[in-house]
């Protein structure tokens, strides 16, 4: 049965090719993004095109992640529009490259707002319905960055990502007993197929740059080209849309809590099954395992 999905950051990249996958599975999609009605309009055209010519229900909705008023906005729509919300996709993410020292603090809290922040502020949208209704899907697009390979000048994204994830297990336990599932879904580096490098930001600040480039000169050309060469070449970024759409058709109580996407294999699901694994055994010992798997998902 098809399920209405609401997924962030669905202008461009792994949301777009979701949002068209999800669609094309038989979902109705909200490929949420902002400036519907400015920047983004061609974008909106795009899925609007895309539907008509493939017969399928995806749909668009204007939410910027760094407003709590826009987000409230966007669910409600959705609740009126389809009158359900069954999954909600945090894609949405900013990267940023450089020194890390080059960055000011706000550019730094700037990167946190909309990696880390912006997925509370739809959370706290959307999950009084999922609560009501016991039942639904919490899906977060992480980083391999988070336990993986980490290579210099992309410490902000970095970071914000590591914080996100811990945010999602976190979430994971505290949504069990309303019957909502949590799955982190993690990509590696997909150096094309998205638009991270493309449109990434650099910092305003200029003066320490010389120094970084006398020791570390053209560093950040060198890493997108050698990620680039780690992947297989057949490895293209529908793979992360091809997993989204795995887990959101897998039945409720079924679906694992994470799925790594990762053709370069740079070490984070090794470390991650680990680090899962000690928290499975932590909750055991102190009496609350029974927060490992959502209770009584249906639907």
């Amino acid at each position: 049965m098809g399920k209405t999905i609401v997924i962030t950051g669905a202008g461009s990249g792994f949301g777009a090719l979701a949002a068209r996958a999800l669609a094309d599975a038989g979902h109705t999609v909200y490929a949420a993004m902002r400036d519907t009605a400015g920047r983004n309009a061609s974008r909106v055209a795009e899925a609007e095109a895309y539907a008509a010519e493939h017969q399928v229900d995806l749909r668009t909705v204007e939410l910027d992640v760094l407003s709590q008023e826009s987000a409230d906005a966007a669910v409600a729509r959705v609740l009126s529009e389809a009158g359900a919300l069954d999954v909600v996709v945090h894609n949405a993410g900013h990267m940023v490259t450089g020194p890390t020292e080059a960055f000011t603090p706000e550019e730094l809290a700037a990167v946190y707002d909309t990696n880390v922040l912006g997925t509370q502020r739809v959370n706290r949208a959307a999950l009084p319905h999922l609560r009501a209704q016991e039942h639904g899907l919490v899906l977060w697009i992480g980083s391999t960055s988070t336990r993986g390979g980490t290579p210099p000048y992309l410490a902000p994204y970095f970071a914000a990502k590591a914080a996100m994830d811990a945010l999602a297990v976190s979430y994971a336990a505290e949504l069990a007993r309303f019957g909502i599932e949590t799955t982190i879904v993690v990509p590696g580096a997909f150096t094309s197929g998205t638009n991270h490098f493309a449109t990434g930001g650099h910092p305003a600040e200029q003066a320490v740059l010389p120094a970084y480039e006398e020791r570390y000169a053209g560093l950040m050309d060198q890493v997108a080209q050698r990620l680039a060469a780690l992947a297989p070449a057949d490895a293209p970024a529908s793979l992360v849309a091809d997993a989204i759409v795995e887990v959101v058709d897998t039945p409720p109580g079924e679906r694992p809590f994470r799925v790594h996407v990762d053709p370069a294999n740079d070490g984070s699901e090794e470390v991650s099954r680990v680090a899962d694994r000690i928290r499975a055994e932590f909750l055991t010992r102190i009496g609350l395992d029974d927060l490992l798997a959502p209770h009584g998902a249906t639907a």
